[in-house]
């Protein structure tokens, strides 16, 4: 017993260094699930930012009916907890200024539909999400513990041609998350044109230098967060760490009947890859017979907040801690 309240202790201080100046995760809350977003990352002598992919539906705030274009992102941690938080990144990609920005967002979490494995189904090579297990919208304010609300501020950093925002939200519903099960989540901006202006929001991808010590796998689920460097292409400059899938796009139909109450429809699946030149280098910079980052499948980076849990579920986040802080010392000393 005093180990693991030695344990609690030691992680909750980690965590709490974390995350100091930082007042997005409310107090009480910590992560549980970390991908992080490429912002400035050196590789093989030169900075890439990544890049943001178009995840936005038009429509009416009124009337709570939207269509568009979707992103969306596998996901599996070792604990089970609820998700009270959501971080994310993305950037308005038409680069427009003197905006109000977005005002809602819809926060999604669905079931995951596996590579079902047949030569004659179009969806063959990548899962995607499927059912519909919680979805809600989230409404610029500030924050508070069930607010429903998210707030949006610049990342430092970031690219000058197409910066960064950072976003947070208190989900008004959390997510009753099971351990080491494969869920997906979509975020989507829900953009009124004659209130809000032409805009185009992306979602950011991830840093995948970064391993995400947090992430269930392997073996459960299979291959979980894993180095797709070895498996794909052994000359490329660093790790390239991923979990399970492809994220995916699609089109999109939403329905919002209530905060925590929406219906949407999706079709179309697009498995997403980086792109090569702008995450990373691209094959005319690397030496043959290497592809460059275009062939390696993409994640999009975002985090998962959750109460501060029990002391036995507290000693797995603490392994996801002290193991991402092994990687950063590993780093220093390569």
């Amino acid at each position: 017993m005093k180990i693991l309240k030695y344990c609690a202790i030691v992680v909750i201080g980690i965590v709490a260094a974390a995350q100091s100046g930082l007042a997005d995760p409310l107090e009480g809350e910590v992560l549980k699930f970390r991908q992080r977003p490429m912002i400035a990352t050196p590789i093989a002598g030169q900075t890439y930012y990544g890049h943001d992919e178009d995840s936005t539906a038009y429509g009416s705030h009124d009337s709570g009916q939207y269509s568009g274009w979707f992103m969306a992102d596998d996901f599996a941690d070792k604990v089970n907890t609820p998700v009270v938080h959501l971080k994310w990144w993305g950037s308005y990609m038409d680069a427009q200024s003197g905006q109000a920005g977005v005002q809602k967002f819809l926060v999604a979490f669905e079931s995951d539909v596996p590579d079902p494995g047949d030569p004659h189904n179009p969806q063959d090579g990548f899962s995607h999400p499927g059912t519909k297990l919680l979805a809600q919208v989230v409404d610029r304010g500030p924050l508070a513990p069930a607010s429903g609300t998210f707030t949006e501020k610049p990342v430092t950093g970031s690219s000058p041609t197409e910066p960064v925002y950072e976003y947070n939200a208190e989900l008004h519903c959390p997510f009753p998350q099971e351990a080491t099960k494969v869920h997906w989540l979509k975020i989507v901006a829900l953009v009124d044109q004659s209130r809000d202006g032409n805009i185009v929001w992306g979602w950011h991808n991830r840093d995948y230098t970064i391993f995400d010590p947090f992430a269930a796998g392997p073996p459960v689920p299979f291959p979980g967060e894993h180095d797709d460097r070895p498996i794909i292409d052994p000359g490329y400059p660093t790790n390239v760490w991923h979990f399970q899938d492809d994220s995916v796009m699609g089109n999109l139909g939403v329905q919002v009947l209530a905060q925590c109450d929406v219906n949407i429809t999706q079709t179309a699946f697009e498995p997403q890859f980086y792109v090569n030149g702008v995450d990373g280098p691209g094959p005319q910079t690397l030496p043959p017979p290497h592809n460059g980052i275009g062939q390696f499948s993409k994640d999009l980076a975002f985090e998962l907040y959750t109460p501060i849990p029990e002391p036995a579920t507290l000693t797995l986040l603490g392994a996801g801690v002290l193991g991402l802080f092994g990687y950063f010392r590993r780093q220093r000393t390569n």
